[in-house]
């Protein structure tokens, strides 16, 4: 942690800490999603419903150039497309809170050439000049240096903590409640394990006229159980006198796990802010619930699309720039689901009912 001296115009407070995710958090971050299926499901829900978006501008040479960019863009090699970059992007920025990506013009600096989702293993956050101003620095075996053209670096904080350029993920909070769950079916997977692969227990009472038993007869009575059991067919343990079999721990039963996993699974979609539903979990709730919840997930869109608006914005700026153009332009997201549009034109009919039914009481009242 280090501390930078107070602005000369006052405006910065005394100190400013650099906090820096550490690979360790990243790895941690990364197994939870590895290890809870649900919590990857859900941040793979997240990315997918947040939609497609596209560019509007006046000019219609400017829209064409737009359009093609979006559409055809090289994407970390392999795709095409800009939304894919979005989408790695806001995967990136959800699991670890902090996202950075690159724009490559071409070799004649006429066009972006490609978008690269930078790997966070390889490159560092820092707010070295100013705590407004983000700076990204790329790890080499010399240290940290920053990036020599920063104005084709995109680097974004996810909620970020107050006086640091330290992003927080989504999931933080839950390694935590994650390894109580892991720990239950960890327990679930040895019990059944022992239910599948029984043990017994041989128990030999030597008869009641004084008879000893023998190490030899002990190791006898070991090695036929022990020869019935490795038999590939079924066979039959012959004994002579009081020996009995028991299965090891028949006398205890499995603890119902239900109600505890369910506990820890809502804790866990509380934090992602995922309806249960989406995930396929059949808890009881009831329609209005139901729409209440998908209420809320619609917010949680609009404000994830909040924070990569910016980055889109920056990129098509870029490109427009490199094509001769400053034309301004906006970002347009589709509708979240076919349900808002319902109820958007449902609503867009009330109005227009209600204005028809006060036209026609405004023209009553003037006849009279």
């Amino acid at each position: 942690m280090q501390t930078v001296p107070r602005d000369a115009s006052g405006g910065v407070t005394d100190t400013f800490r650099f906090e820096y995710q550490s690979r360790a958090e990243r790895e941690l971050l990364a197994s939870l999603r590895e290890a809870v299926p649900v919590i990857d499901a859900a941040i793979g829900k997240i990315v997918r419903l947040i939609g497609r978006f596209e560019i509007v501008t006046d000019d219609p040479r400017c829209q064409k150039i737009a359009d093609d960019f979006v559409r055809s863009v090289g994407t970390n090699g392999s795709s095409r497309g800009m939304e894919n970059f979005i989408y790695t992007y806001l995967d990136s920025l959800l699991t670890f809170g902090e996202a950075v990506g690159e724009m490559v013009p071409d070799a004649e600096g006429r066009n972006i050439a490609a978008l690269y989702n930078a790997s966070l293993d390889d490159v560092e956050i820092r707010a070295d000049s100013s705590p407004l101003e983000l700076t990204v620095c790329k790890r080499d075996d010399a240290g940290t240096v920053p990036v020599k053209y920063q104005s084709l670096v995109l680097a974004t904080l996810l909620n970020p903590k107050p006086g640091t350029a330290h992003g927080t993920s989504i999931l933080s909070g839950l390694p935590f409640v994650s390894s109580i769950l892991l720990r239950i079916f960890s327990s679930v997977k040895t019990n059944w394990e022992r239910v599948g692969d029984i043990r017994f227990a041989v128990t030999y009472s030597p008869d009641s006229n004084g008879g000893v038993l023998s190490e030899e007869d002990a190791q006898l009575i070991a090695d036929e159980w022990k020869k019935a059991m490795r038999s590939d067919s079924v066979c039959d343990f012959v004994s002579v006198g009081d020996v009995s079999v028991k299965v090891i721990g028949s006398e205890s039963q499995m603890p119902d796990c239900e109600v505890p996993v369910r506990q820890i699974m809502e804790q866990i979609l509380a934090k992602l802010g995922i309806p249960p539903f989406l995930l396929g979990l059949s808890w009881s709730s009831t329609e209005k619930m139901s729409e209440q919840q998908a209420d809320i997930l619609t917010s949680e869109l609009e404000y994830y699309r909040t924070v990569t608006e910016p980055v889109i914005s920056k990129v098509i700026a870029a490109q427009l720039r490199l094509n001769g153009y400053d034309s301004g332009f906006k970002i347009e997201w589709n509708n979240i689901n076919l349900q808002d549009a319902v109820e958007l034109s449902q609503a867009r009919l009330n109005n227009a009912q209600a204005m028809q039914i006060e036209s026609q009481c405004k023209t009553e009242v003037s006849d009279e």
